[in-house]
Order: structure tokens, then sequence, then C-alpha cells
């Protein structure tokens, strides 16, 4: 029999990656597409498709347990600041849900997501499982290196950026000779990096990690061609992801256009984080 999988997809590039890793595999995909965030060009990845309102929790579970699913994972990013904006109308399993937390932090949400789907006999993998060619090795992936003072930035922003992640604040920080220049937020990677520079002029430094003790189903830090965009943007000097526990999209085009815009990408981790 085939395997089936559930694929909860939010916004950019990694659904469309993790779908195809997971057929791969062997696993019939269907596709829970989160509208308005889920990319249309999705559907071509997948074996099924059925969209739903972001804010429409019960309808998702409900269209999993309608498809037979055991299995699903999460991939695509869904801003929290939705709940801000007036963007999604939650119906009541997410209104109860909602009232049900302690806080609003990211690993709240997203851990009380994962006991609802296992409430109803749904496992959440995790999204390494379909991402193993994607996980950000370590190294220097660019021909462009950091200097000796970038790499001082890469070490100060490494600590800064694991002690807001411990928080539950953000993964991203923005550095430049050894001082923040912003902090991730609610705004998310993109928007942060552009703030930072705006304060840092050229030659800021990005630095992106796992939160301490994460939870590989769900919020693993990714880098695409968007976030590259930004940092050439602000004319950025390195981007620094973490080696193993983040992911990176469309990699060998990063590489390129990072060479190109002679931005340094490298895969870190600090020896007291192995």
């Amino acid at each position: 029999m085939t395997k089936k999988l559930g694929l909860i997809a939010g916004t950019g590039k990694l659904p469309m990656a993790i779908a195809s890793e997971a057929k791969a595999q062997g696993y019939k995909v269907i596709a829970i597409a989160l509208d308005p965030l889920a990319d249309k060009s999705l559907s071509s990845y997948v074996d099924d498709i059925k969209w739903v309102n972001v804010g429409k929790f019960g309808e998702i579970i409900n269209s999993l347990k309608k498809n037979g699913i055991k299995e699903a994972v999460m991939a695509g990013k869904v801003s929290k600041s939705l709940l801000y904006k007036s963007k999604i109308k939650p119906d009541l399993r997410a209104v109860k849900l909602l009232f049900s937390l302690k806080d609003r932090s990211d690993d709240s949400i997203l851990l009380a997501i994962t006991n609802e789907l296992k409430k109803d006999g749904i496992k959440l993998f995790d999204i390494t499982v379909f991402s193993s060619d994607i996980l950000t090795p370590e190294g220097v992936l660019t021909k462009t290196s950091p200097t000796s003072d970038e790499w001082k930035d890469v070490a100060f922003g490494w600590k800064i950026a694991k002690d807001i992640g411990r928080l539950d604040i953000g993964q991203t920080v923005v550095v430049k000779d050894r001082a923040v220049m912003a902090v991730e937020a609610i705004e998310g990677t993109d928007e942060a990096i552009k703030r930072g520079g705006a304060l840092a002029g050229e030659g800021a430094v990005i630095v992106k990690v796992s939160k301490p003790n994460q939870d590989m189903r769900f919020d693993v830090p990714v880098v695409g061609l968007d976030t590259l965009k930004s940092m050439i943007e602000i004319k950025a000097r390195v981007l620094c992801v973490e080696s193993l526990k983040s992911i990176i999209l469309e990699k060998d085009k990063i590489i390129e256009e990072s060479d190109n815009a002679g931005i340094a990408v490298v895969g870190y981790t600090d020896q007291k984080d192995k």
C-alpha cells in the first residue's frame, strides 16, 4: 500500500522541495495549502491539493482525516503577524487553541498545533526526514570568504542569535563591528535584514541559527533567494547559517549569486553548541 503524507504548506519554496523528496521516498503527497499563503505552483508537485484558509484549523484537520492521513509535515512560513493584521478569521477550533495558550510565542503556538494533530491520530514528522539534501553543510560555501574581522562578527552574532532563540523572539541578528544592528522579531528575517542594513550601512553580517533544543518538526531556519536579495539590497557582506540545523533552498544558485555580489555564505556551528 502506498504511504500517504499530509503536507501543511505555508509560504515560499520549501513545501515544493519537501513534496519532491517525499514523493522520491515513495509517499503519495496530499497538500493542505494554506490560503492565501501557499504558492499556486505547489499543485504541480503533489498528488492532490486542498486549499484551506489559514485560519480554519478545524477544516485543516478534517481535510487530513478525510484523506486518511496519519502522518504529516509542516513546511513554509506562516507569519504570526497575520494575527495582528486581521488577515485571518479563525474558526472555533482555532479560537479555542489560541485561548488555551500561555503566550503567543512561536513554540507555544506550534506545540499546541502539534498536540491537536496528535489528538486526531496524526503524527507530525521532523522536517529533516524529507530535507536531508537541502540541510546547510558545514564550512564556507562560496569562493568569497569572511575577513578576520567578519569572523569576529560571526562569533559575536552567533551568541546573540542563540540568546534570542532561547527566548523564542527570533532566529536572526544583523551585526557590524561587534554591535547589534537589528534583532529579528515578528516581522521575519528579510525585514530584519533591511532594518539592520539601514543602520549598519555597507558590510553587515547576518547570522541565522536554530533555537537551542530546536524542535525539528517546525520552525526550522530557512534561507533562500529572497534572503540573499535583501542582503544585496543593503550591501551586506556575510550570511552565516547554522550547519545541519537549517535549510538552504536553491543552494547552487545562492552560491553563484552570492559570489557575484561579493557575499560570503557560511555554514557554521559554534563548538560549544555541538
